[in-house]
């Protein structure tokens, strides 16, 4: 399948949120056994959430809907900031590592939120 079928492969935004993802599956590998179908695993979900929106909604033919997709995956990032701070707040991660998943959520938030106003400046052209 080409870029040209795939256009969310091209989106920084796309690109940074599977890095979250990655950074994310790392962190909560390390988590107790206990957790590995409780907070790990919704943790995964939610950011993995992120991407599979941006590359969903990239794929749709209207700005408005790709908006929407967008909208849901700043959700589920917000999902994933609360989570990260039960987490932290638990001892399963680092003051290290949260912070360095914090620095990732923010530049994927920037991102989202600059993607978000340009899709819905489109948006409203298009009416």
């Amino acid at each position: 399948m080409s870029d040209e079928m795939r256009p969310h492969r091209r989106l920084v935004l796309w690109q940074k949120a599977v890095e979250l993802v990655v950074a994310v599956y790392e962190a909560t590998g390390r988590f107790p056994p206990a957790e590995r179908f409780g907070l790990a695993s919704q943790m995964r979900r939610a950011a993995v959430s992120v991407p599979s929106n941006v590359a969903e909604g990239a794929a749709r033919k209207g700005s408005r809907e790709f908006a929407q997709f967008l909208y849901t995956a700043r959700g589920s990032l917000s999902e994933l900031d609360t989570q990260l701070e039960i987490a932290a707040r638990l001892g399963f991660v680092s003051d290290e590592e949260r912070n360095v998943l914090q620095v990732r959520m923010d530049e994927v938030s920037r991102l989202l939120s600059g993607l978000i106003a340009s899709t819905r400046k489109k948006a409203a052209r298009d009416e």
